[in-house]
């Protein structure tokens, strides 16, 4: 898309999980994309007009590209499909298509010079890849956290763009226990879970992602990270580490289910 403009935007109904910004498709049409970056769960695309679009997947959204090469293959316009709700025609011929069948995701106009102000994005935390989010700034911040671990992990405050399966897979890594307060874990196996943190999410790349249920990269194909898994969805099933002959375990914290190894992680 960056350099490409939106010859064509179609916009199939009102809404996703929040109405489209008035006259979404004439703003735009025409627009030429600047440049792509990323905050947290946000897809940024600024647009020459000086606005920026913003994009969340939420629990179903995917994002497919047709007409143009992806990798080793050409993947040709297919019909459209039931859940298809906005559809970007770029001007070189490939076909952007945002399908969302449970509708929780979000498309918003910003202005670009002020997007960071957003309530979206205002008081979101470090990215995970980021300079800011170091060592030193993650044992400071953990001191004053009352909250268990694993939901100090999840808070977008402390830092942006984890979600539950990486923060299971992170901790069981460490060995700390998700029940553990965040106060309370030592400052050297907080600085230690920075590193660790960092390597699950390049290797959940590396691998396409995770595809449980919805999920798809950008060319349809599934990712294949769930076959890494060491704790997300295997309660019951035997702990992997070596020497370990306790079971996974599941639990739920603030709603979400938690996986860990009750023997391995203190």
């Amino acid at each position: 898309m960056v350099g490409q403009t939106i010859v064509q935007a179609d916009i199939n109904r009102p809404d996703l999980r929040w109405p489209f910004p008035p006259d979404m498709a004439a703003r735009l049409t025409g627009k030429r994309v600047l440049s792509l970056r990323r905050r947290s769960k946000y897809i940024l695309a600024d647009l020459d007009s000086g606005k920026t679009l913003l994009i969340h997947l939420g629990m179903s959204g995917r994002i497919l590209i047709s007409g143009v090469q992806i990798g080793t293959y050409t993947h040709e316009h297919q019909a459209p499909q039931k859940h298809d709700h906005v559809v970007f025609h770029m001007d070189q011929g490939a076909r952007i298509t945002f399908n969302d069948p449970r509708r929780f995701g979000a498309m918003d106009l910003l202005d670009t010079a002020t997007a960071e102000n957003h309530p979206l994005l205002a008081q979101i935390g470090p990215e995970p890849f980021g300079n800011s989010f170091n060592e030193d700034y993650f044992a400071e911040a953990l001191k004053s956290r009352k909250s268990p671990i694993k939901a100090a992990l999840l808070d977008q405050h402390l830092v942006a763009g984890l979600g539950n399966i990486y923060v299971c897979e992170s901790l069981f890594r460490a060995r700390l226990s998700p029940r553990r307060l965040a106060q309370n874990v030592p400052a050297a196996k907080a600085r230690a879970l920075v590193p660790i943190i960092r390597d699950v999410l390049s290797e959940a790349i590396e691998a396409g992602g995770s595809s449980l249920k919805d999920y798809r990269q950008a060319d349809g194909e599934l990712g294949y990270f769930q076959h890494s898994f060491e704790v997300y969805g295997r309660e019951g099933e035997p702990c992997r580490a070596p020497g370990c002959t306790a079971e996974i375990a599941r639990i739920v914290q603030s709603g979400r289910s938690t996986f860990y190894c009750p023997h391995c992680q203190r």
